[in-house]
C-alpha cells in the first residue's frame, strides 16, 4: 500500500495528531532505507564508501573481475568487444545474484594482435603483477572470493597460470577463474563454421550488449578466412599459430550474425554465470584446503598421506 493511502486511512480514523505525526515520521524513515537496499549498485565504481561496506556484506564477500582486452575484432566490431561483452554478462548476472563487479579490466595477453591498430599489449611481468595486486587489493577490501570471468580467448594460458600461482604463497582469499560458454541445447543453428574471433557468435553477442557499436556495413572489409600457413602436427604449439592462420585478426564470417543467436546465447551465458556465482558463494572448502596446503608446504617431509 502506498504511503498516501496510509495517510488517508489514518485521517479517516481520526487518530490524534501527535500519533499521526509519529507514524508519518517512522514511515518516511523506513522507505528510504528499503529503497537504498533495493538500489544498491553492483558496480564497484558507483558505490560510496559506506555503500561499499554494505555491498560486500550483501555479496557475502564475492566479487567479479570481468576480464576483457583491447584488440581488433574484424572491421565491424569495436576494439573493446571482449570487454563490452564480458562486462555486460557480469552486470546482468549480478542483477540476478548480487555481487560487486570490478571496473573495466583489460590488462591481459594479446601479443598476437600487436600488428593491428588499437591493440594494447602489456609485458607479461606487468600482466601478472597487476593482476596479483588487483586481486590482493580486492581481498583487502573484503572480497574473499574473487571470480575472474574471462571474456578473451587469448587469456586461455594466462589465467590458469595465474590461478596456479596462488599456491606460491598464503592468501586469505580464493581466486576462481570462469570461462562463460552458452548452452548447446536449443541453440539456433550457426552458419559460420570457423567463428573463432569477431565472427557470427561474437558479433551476435555484441548486437545485444552494444548494438550501436556493430557496423554490419563493414563486415566485408576484411577476410576472416583461415590461411593455414603452417604445416605442423596438431599437438605442436608455436606462438605464431594465430598469425599463421588469421593475419587480419578476424576469424569467420560475421555476415551471418543475428539477434536471435545473440539473445539465446546471452540468456544462456547469464544463467550459467548465476549458477557459478551461487556455487562460489556456497563454497566453504577451497579456502580451508588452501590453508591446509600452505601449512603442509612449509614442511613437506612431514606431510602424511591422506587416507
Amino acid at each position: 500500500m502506498r504511503a498516501e493511502s496510509h495517510i488517508a486511512n489514518m485521517k479517516n480514523l481520526q487518530i490524534p495528531a501527535s500519533l499521526l505525526q509519529l507514524f508519518l515520521l517512522l514511515l518516511t524513515a523506513a522507505v528510504p532505507a528499503r529503497a537504498q537496499q533495493a538500489k544498491l549498485s553492483t558496480r564497484w565504481e558507483e558505490l560510496t564508501a559506506a555503500d561499499f561496506v554494505q555491498a560486500i556484506k550483501r555479496s557475502q564477500g564475492t566479487c567479479l573481475l570481468p576480464f576483457g582486452i583491447l584488440e581488433k575484432h574484424g572491421a565491424h566490431l569495436p576494439l573493446g568487444t571482449d570487454l563490452v561483452n564480458v562486462r555486460y554478462l557480469s552486470l546482468t548476472a549480478a542483477d540476478q545474484e548480487y555481487v560487486v563487479v570490478f571496473p573495466e579490466y583489460y590488462f591481459g595477453q594479446i601479443f598476437e594482435a600487436k600488428h593491428q591498430p588499437g591493440t594494447v599489449a602489456y609485458s607479461l611481468p606487468l600482466q601478472l603483477q597487476l593482476l596479483q595486486e588487483t586481486t590482493d587489493e580486492m581481498a583487502r577490501n573484503g572480497c574473499k572470493k574473487v571470480l575472474i570471468i574471462n571474456g578473451h580467448g587469448g587469456n586461455e594460458h594466462l589465467l590458469p597460470l595465474f590461478a596456479q600461482a596462488q599456491m606460491d604463497r598464503p592468501h586469505d582469499y580464493v581466486v576462481y577463474v570462469y570461462w562463460p560458454f552458452p548452452k548447446e541445447a536449443g541453440r539456433p543453428q550457426k552458419k559460420d563454421t570457423v567463428d573463432m574471433h569477431g565472427g557470427e557468435s561474437e558479433t551476435s553477442h555484441t548486437m545485444i550488449s552494444r548494438p550501436d557499436l556493430v557496423h554490419m556495413d563493414r563486415v566485408q572489409n576484411d577476410s576472416g578466412k583461415d590461411l593455414a600457413r603452417q604445416n605442423l602436427p596438431p599437438d605442436v604449439y608455436t606462438g605464431i599459430w594465430w598469425y599463421a592462420r588469421f593475419p587480419n585478426h578476424y576469424s569467420g564470417d560475421a555476415s551471418t550474425a543475428n539477434k536471435a543467436l545473440g539473445e539465446f546465447d546471452e540468456k544462456s551465458l547469464v544463467e550459467n554465470a548465476v549458477a557459478a556465482i551461487k556455487a562460489i558463494k556456497a563454497d566453504q572448502v577451497s579456502l580451508r584446503l588452501q590453508n591446509e596446503f600452505y601449512e603442509e608446504s612449509t614442511h613437506p617431509l612431514d606431510t602424511k598421506p591422506n587416507q
